[in-house]
């Protein structure tokens, strides 16, 4: 039996998802980080699962995923990096305050990070990730 991914894309609202968080500050940085997205990938978004918003999709080991997403979780804003990105310390040292997990770069506000920074890491991720998968 074929393995059918939890994460998948919706038709919900993206605008309707970012405009219920309930931070001001994470709704905020949520609308700068889906410009950014989107200028990085030229896609539109879309809501993938009840909480995370995409850009493009590709076809990867375990199903659809999208090229670029993240997530404004009550705890932090989650973007998804491919994961060698998230282990370059001289990269990382330069972002500014956040964690990281395998994939998952953790920011409370934007205004703890460089934005530049961030915007290589999120441009950098969308290369591999198209280099990779041909998305």
């Amino acid at each position: 039996m074929a393995y059918t991914p939890k994460t998948r894309k919706t038709k919900e609202s993206v605008s309707a998802f970012i405009d219920a968080v309930d931070n001001e500050q994470r709704r905020k940085d949520a609308k700068k980080v889906l410009k950014m997205l989107q200028e990085i990938t030229g896609e539109k978004p879309a809501m993938w699962g009840p909480s995370i918003i995409g850009f493009g999709s590709y076809k990867g080991e375990t199903g659809d995923w999208p090229i670029a997403c993240f997530s404004p979780r009550k705890a932090s804003l989650v973007l998804y990096i491919e994961p060698r990105l998230l282990l370059q310390k001289s990269v990382m040292n330069k972002l500014g305050k956040h964690k990281t997990g395998k994939s998952c770069l953790y920011i409370n506000k934007l205004e703890d990070v460089d934005m530049h920074v961030l915007r290589d890491l999120a441009t950098r991720s969308v290369q591999r990730v198209r280099e990779k998968y041909g998305a």
